[in-house]
């Protein structure tokens, strides 16, 4: 019960004169989310502008709404609510808007004329009248009945119009339309100097931090985001920073992840530069053979998810293609997928044959994935995702399977596959992609090539003091094999609990797939807070934790240390281990500089 409390919560920070942010948090990943396959977590930022006039800019989604409602209702944020403000209309934030709506009764909603067009849908069941002209409207208010006696007010701001709070709080209104977000409106305060973005500059990331001192940590979490959301309207996100420039903003307040303060400009060069970027093709290549129907349609679904996410798709049925032509295809793409049914047990020649084929001369750092439809046991699918893991593939989403004919639900899946897939792929050409090398420093080359170093992601379990410790490491080697020995390299803050003689602990190697695990110990641990709440656990012959979910797990105790720069190097001896998943992949951290 406690870790389901911890998972979600609503930060509030000062954050400007008479200014609040209200950050809904949330450690896990959010089901509305599956392009964004980091799953670290999110926050869905609101802001609360108190000046004569109160405004509550962009409620949260319909996750938060009970938490969030809680919080407003419990500091009586709700009593002097002038305005609300949409700077993009969802189907999420709608719902927390008709909670939000009879609690503060005399609000009026602010938003672009495409989004009130869709608040009205979502609201009114009569036959919409169009909105009134520019030269009619004139901000009057218009007034929105729903559930047949409620209704309140809505009011379409244009580009360029500002709104006067008092105490010099006078927002600037921008629209900024995507073709994925028609209705986008920035807005700028000169009172705090701050910009709220929405959907500009903001990061799928949840901790601890409001603003980004720890920028440089963010980096890839900010080019994912916009890969994401942005890749496909650069034009449109270039234009939009063309026409937020005139504004002096010292912060911009995003919809998720932190604040931006500490690296401003940079962040403005980095949305620039992506913007600019003309992106290397992206070909996968789609194979399958379909006995009944069903494989075709999963594989027609995974194609529309690519394609949607700007990827070109060869599709191949093998049972029509020479292997010449499926080579030929499987050396042209930078990624493939197989879907196969499984027919008395096995995999269909056809399907074996392009099998081969890719073990035998693809290079595995190519993106792979698997689906397949069966009609009892399922065994093709299973055979063929063994094959690629125990080849190095890496694997661009979950391996999918359906019995008998796909239902709606596991063909939406295939699509938000296809959607995650893409993004396993950029984010692997950008990995093999040579970095410029022209006028870096020896550290920088130092560091880059520092970064290739790669080590299996463990997260070390122990007791201190009757609490049990856990905390997430990649910094281990094996240092002796009679007997058997290792070092694990820790930071100072958590050097104390393994400097010290004969001190046991569990090393818990973690399994790929398993990135809950890693997101969980990867922030540090709060006072008072049991660290495996939720989590299942047994206890090791030396009394610490084993993590069930682990790939293996090794019983050790500390035998020498030694301070290294700013490390501790830890040399512990073996006493006892076991392989607790014989089918499972070791997790690996790549680090990026």
């Amino acid at each position: 019960m406690e870790s389901k409390i911890l998972s979600r919560d609503v930060q509030v920070a000062s954050i400007g004169p008479a200014t609040l942010a209200l950050r809904s948090r949330t450690w896990d990943r959010l089901k509305f989310e599956i392009e964004y396959a980091r799953q670290r977590g999110t926050t869905a930022n609101s802001y609360l502008i108190q000046a004569d006039q109160a405004i509550l800019i962009d409620p949260p989604g319909e996750s938060f709404t009970d938490i969030f409602l809680e919080e407003l209702a419990q500091h009586h944020y709700l009593q002097r609510l002038q305005f609300i403000l949409l700077s993009h209309v969802n189907f999420n934030r709608i719902a927390t808007l008709k909670a939000l709506l009879p609690l503060a009764p005399y609000a009026v909603v602010l938003c672009s004329k495409p989004g009130a067009i869709t608040l009205r849908a979502a609201f009114e069941t009569d036959p919409l009248p169009s909105l009134p002209a520019r030269d009619e409207e004139e901000a009057a208010d218009l007034g929105i009945t729903y559930n047949g006696d409620q209704s309140f007010r809505l009011r379409v701001v244009r580009d360029g119009e500002c709104l006067d709070l008092g105490e010099g709080h006078e927002l600037h209104f921008r629209t900024v339309p995507t073709p994925r977000h028609p209705d986008a409106l920035c807005t700028y305060d000169p009172a705090s100097g701050i910009l709220y973005s929405d959907k500009l500059f903001g990061a799928h990331v949840c901790d601890e931090h409001l603003f980004d001192e720890h920028w440089r940590q963010l980096s890839e979490d900010r080019r994912y985001y916009f890969d994401c959301l942005h890749r496909l309207q650069a034009p449109q996100v270039k234009a939009a920073l063309a026409k937020l420039a005139d504004f002096p903003a010292s912060t911009y307040a995003p919809a998720h992840g932190p604040l931006v303060r500490h690296s401003l400009r940079r962040l403005q060069l980095d949305y620039q530069t992506w913007c600019e970027e003309n992106p290397a093709e992206q070909r996968v290549a789609l194979l399958f053979t379909s006995a009944y129907g069903n494989t075709g349609l999963m594989a027609a679904a995974l194609g529309q998810g690519l394609e949607r996410a700007g990827v070109i798709v060869e599709r191949v049925n093998c049972e029509w293609a020479t292997p010449e032509e499926i080579g030929q295809t499987l050396e042209r793409c930078q990624g493939f997928i197989i879907g196969s049914p499984t027919l008395a047990g096995h995999a269909p020649v056809q399907i074996q044959t392009a099998l081969g084929i890719i073990l035998s001369s693809t290079p595995n750092t190519k993106v792979a994935g698997v689906f397949g439809s069966y009609g009892w046991s399922g065994e093709a699918v299973d055979f063929i995702e063994s094959k690629l893991l125990n080849a190095g593939f890496p694997l661009g989403f979950e391996t999918i399977r359906a019995k008998f004919k796909p239902t709606t639900e596991v063909l939406q899946a295939c699509e938000q596959a296809g959607s995650q897939f893409a993004q396993a792929l950029r984010k692997a050409m950008r990995a093999r992609s040579p970095r410029q090398t022209s006028g870096e420093t020896q550290a920088a080359r130092v560091e880059q090539a520092l970064s290739r170093v790669v080590g299996s992601l463990c997260v070390v379990t122990a007791q201190q003091g009757g609490i049990r410790r856990g905390f997430l490491t990649s910094s281990v080697a094996q240092a002796s094999f009679n007997p058997p020995g290792l070092t694990v390299s820790v930071s100072k803050d958590e050097a104390e609990l393994l400097t010290q003689p004969q001190v046991p602990f569990v090393l818990n190697i973690l399994r790929e797939g398993k990135s809950s695990l890693q997101r969980h110990f990867q922030r540090p641990q709060r006072p008072g807070e049991d660290r495996f709440a939720g989590i299942e656990t047994i206890a090791a012959e030396n009394g610490c934790p084993i993590l069930q979910e682990a790939l293996a797990y090794l019983e050790c105790r500390v035998k020498n240390w030694m301070g290294c720069g700013d490390r501790y190097v830890v040399y512990a001896q073996v006493e006892r281990g076991k392989v607790l998943d014989p089918t499972g992949v070791t997790a690996m951290h790549h680090r990026r500089t």
